[in-house]
């Protein structure tokens, strides 16, 4: 569309629907709305599409992707141990996690913790939406791998439970 002096109007909105989606898949956007005085129109993928299709891209208002954080191996000085990840929690989605229900409420959990399955352990805002992740089995909190309000990717490891 952009770059030609003569366009001429949509004869529907079936076409102005079908050329918004080529575009909103060239340009490999997430979310594009758009707002007439007719017409009102939002396309957007969900963070699992979006994960599909650019895994190191962080969906957030700002227009640009975030760096992917580092992995608990890049960030640990050389000598010390590593968390055992085989009974880690894993985030289901693109946000930021936020360890505790408001800024200056205490925490969900910390590092010792008994937790029972189905208690929130955190929650992550995606898309101004706040998704409580559960514990999925009863156990111990063994480690927090992620820091409060720190932006995180899909599948990205957040807690040690066993």
């Amino acid at each position: 569309m952009a770059g030609s002096s003569k366009q001429k109007p949509f004869s529907s909105e079936t076409e102005l629907v079908k050329e918004l989606t080529n575009l909103f898949n060239k340009n490999e956007l997430t979310e594009l709305e758009l707002e007439t005085e007719t017409i009102s129109i939002r396309l957007a993928k969900t963070a699992e599409q979006v994960q599909q299709i650019a895994p190191a891209v962080a969906v957030a208002p700002a227009p640009q992707a975030a760096p992917a954080p580092a992995t608990p191996a890049e960030t640990a000085p050389e000598g010390t141990s590593q968390p055992d990840l085989a009974n880690a929690v894993v985030s289901p989605m693109v946000g930021t996690v936020y360890l505790a229900p408001e800024p200056d409420a205490a925490l969900f959990v910390k590092k010792g913790d008994k937790v029972s399955k189905g208690q929130t352990l955190c929650i992550i805002e995606a898309m101004k939406v706040m998704n409580p992740i559960a514990a999925p089995q009863d156990g111990t909190v063994k480690e927090i791998l992620v820091e409060n309000a720190q932006p995180v990717e899909f599948d990205q490891p957040l807690f040690v439970v066993s």
